[in-house]
């Protein structure tokens, strides 16, 4: 089975969605008994929350970047979290 703990924070966002792909393989499968798809389930939907989470993150960065009168980018603004 798989462990109940939280997932890292700093687990990158292609290492979640890749193993968050190898879960959603193993439940698609029918193979795992009930425990465990249980237990999969639970680690996916917290790989689907950081997933997102780190996906927000990104949008406030990109959504931060000042473009000049010539659109290249000058730099970034501070990201406001209203």
């Amino acid at each position: 089975m798989t462990d109940a703990a939280p997932i890292p924070a700093e687990l990158s966002f292609e290492d979640a969605l890749q193993r968050l792909e190898q879960i959603v393989s193993r439940l698609e499968s029918g193979q795992a008994p009930l425990e465990e798809s249980i237990a999969l389930y639970e680690e996916g939907a917290r790989l689907k929350a950081h997933c997102e989470s780190r996906l927000k993150a990104a949008q406030l960065r990109v959504d931060k970047i000042v473009v000049g009168p010539d659109g290249q980018a000058k730099g970034v603004e501070p990201a406001g979290f209203d």
